[in-house]
């Protein structure tokens, strides 16, 4: 039986039960609570040493990082296959897989952990917050959160991710008009990797950042009708969820929107 150690909203995970469900595969579950830093606890770091979710685990063997567990899962069970049967298509696809990872994860990040995970830690006191920001094993991300902490959405990090998170909707806009997905015209690893950080935007109500976009609209809403997605992500957020995120998120549009106007 495959397990997943998972968090309901976290954009990694969701993107690796997407794949789950496209490829109908039964999982156990166990989530592993952030914001409790519960991903930092020894027993979680001999499973992943980075410390962050998910974490895969067939037949006693973990495999971590997201999108290396998406092919995993896509090459284990070949049935309804995830990749583009051109081999150009497929490398674009790891292209926005590795744009995703190092680029547009962070800038969800610096958007979305000010708000969701920030405060628990703030109910700590500072000498609980230092202890357990410093055993984060990266240094780039133990430092990004630290900032995060100290200055919340007036960090630097939340300018840069705004500015990336445009950037790829303007790409992902022109890629939209030479085929239905982001790389063909089949639902791929690309559009599978991608469609979670727009659940972060749709779930704070900040979706104008895109309404300039029809492309990018429509792709997303079909990415949201899919049965995959309904039943791994959608059905995360009750509606008491999701009218406390877009009640968290009003707050944050009146800062985003201001650097979104700045720079167009």
């Amino acid at each position: 039986m495959l397990e997943l150690y998972t968090h309901p909203m976290s954009p990694c995970a969701q993107k690796v039960r997407i794949v789950l469900a496209e490829k109908g595969l039964d999982w156990t579950k166990h989530t592993v609570e952030l914001s409790q830093k519960e991903n930092l606890r020894p027993e979680y770091l001999a499973l992943n040493p980075l410390g962050v979710v998910p974490t895969l685990v067939d037949k006693g063997r973990p495999i971590i990082e997201s999108s290396i567990i998406c092919e995993y899962l896509d090459d284990t069970f070949s049935a309804h296959s995830l990749k583009p049967s051109s081999s150009y298509q497929v490398a674009q696809m790891r292209l926005w897989m590795k744009h995703v990872d190092t680029k547009l994860h962070p800038s969800c990040g610096a958007l979305q952990w000010p708000i969701v995970m920030r405060p628990a830690l703030m109910e700590k006191s500072q000498s609980e917050r230092d202890e357990l920001l410093e055993k984060i094993p990266e240094k780039p991300r133990r430092e990004r959160q630290k900032r995060l902490v100290q200055y919340g959405l007036d960090a630097p990090d939340v300018i840069d991710g705004i500015n990336l998170y445009r950037k790829t909707i303007l790409d992902m806009e022109a890629a939209l008009s030479e085929y239905q997905w982001i790389v063909s015209d089949n639902f791929s690893l690309a559009d599978v990797c991608l469609a979670p950080y727009f659940q972060t935007i749709y779930q704070f109500g900040w979706s104008d950042m895109y309404k300039d976009c029809p492309r990018v609209a429509d792709w997303f809403e079909r990415c949201r009708g899919r049965d995959s997605y309904l039943t791994s992500v959608i059905a995360d957020f009750s509606p008491e969820i999701e009218a406390d995120l877009l009640a968290k998120g009003q707050p944050a549009w009146q800062i985003i929107s201001a650097h979104l106007a700045a720079h167009r």
